[in-house]
């Protein structure tokens, strides 16, 4: 081949050559792959937060501070899925749907996911009246828990759906806590801990179905992507969170004005 005639070989080589297509569907499988990739990198258990709970490396009022933080966010699971539910066209998905609002909420007085948060609050000495208040939340966790509250009312269906997605990574994280509190802090016992006991079973079945919805319902790569970056944003949610725990209650210890300080709970 001479001089001449090597770039028109070039040219008829890259012609054959497969193309890659940025805006190119990703299949169901390499989808989910990314939606796993996503929890891989940033689910909130690799917070330095969570490391030191489920480490036994906080005192009893740090643990306090997380309990009574993370009920705003457990409170506000069956309105999300309320205002999620409200926007459903399909009987058969309202169906499957609904009984997240029943496993938080319980079927009468006492019963569901919130009730066994309530009752770990109770055994770590916080006055109940104030954990159900919300006044001593850091105003970090209102503001992220409000925003994942929008979010979900205001995306697409698919977004908000695509946004339950972190329960694909809880089983995980819920063994390190059980194991590592029991293991560590005399004051949590078995029974106080309740809450995730269910959530083992109940977090597995919600993740199985969000992702089967998302990977049959998201057809083009602007869905896939906006299922992606929903995910994503619900991972900051937590981190934020966790954020702001660390900050006011580990360090530098900046507990903001009405936020709770250790001589809140019961004596």
């Amino acid at each position: 081949m001479n001089a001449a005639t090597a770039p028109d070989a070039r040219a008829a080589q890259a012609e054959r050559a497969p193309r890659i297509d940025a805006d190119a569907p990703l299949s169901p499988d390499e989808l989910e792959a990314r939606l796993r990739a996503i929890g891989a990198e940033r689910y909130h258990d690799k917070h330095p937060f969570h490391i030191l709970l489920h480490g036994g490396r906080l005192g009893r009022a740090q643990v306090q501070a997380w309990a009574l933080n993370r009920f705003e966010y457990q409170r506000c699971i069956p309105l999300k899925d309320a205002a999620l539910l409200a926007r459903i066209e399909d009987p058969q998905l309202r169906r499957v749907w609904r009984q997240r609002i029943v496993d938080h909420d319980g079927e009468r007085e006492g019963e569901g996911g919130i009730a066994r948060w309530l009752r770990l609050t109770d055994a770590l000495g916080l006055d109940r009246e104030l954990v159900e208040s919300g006044r001593a939340l850091l105003p970090a966790t209102r503001f992220a828990v409000q925003a994942y509250l929008q979010f979900v009312r205001e995306r697409s269906l698919l977004e908000a759906i695509a946004s339950s997605l972190t329960e694909l990574f809880a089983p995980a994280i819920i063994g390190q806590r059980v194991a590592g509190m029991l293991a560590n802090y005399d004051f949590v016992s078995r029974d106080a801990l309740a809450y995730f006991d269910s959530r083992l079973q109940q977090a597995p079945q919600d993740a199985d179905f969000a992702l089967d919805y998302v990977k049959r319902h998201a057809a083009t790569r602007a869905q896939q992507e906006s299922v992606l970056a929903a995910l994503r944003f619900k991972c900051d949610v937590l981190w934020s969170m966790l954020d702001a725990l660390h900050l006011a209650y580990v360090e530098p210890r900046l507990v903001p004005p009405g936020a709770f300080h250790p001589g809140q709970a019961r004596p």
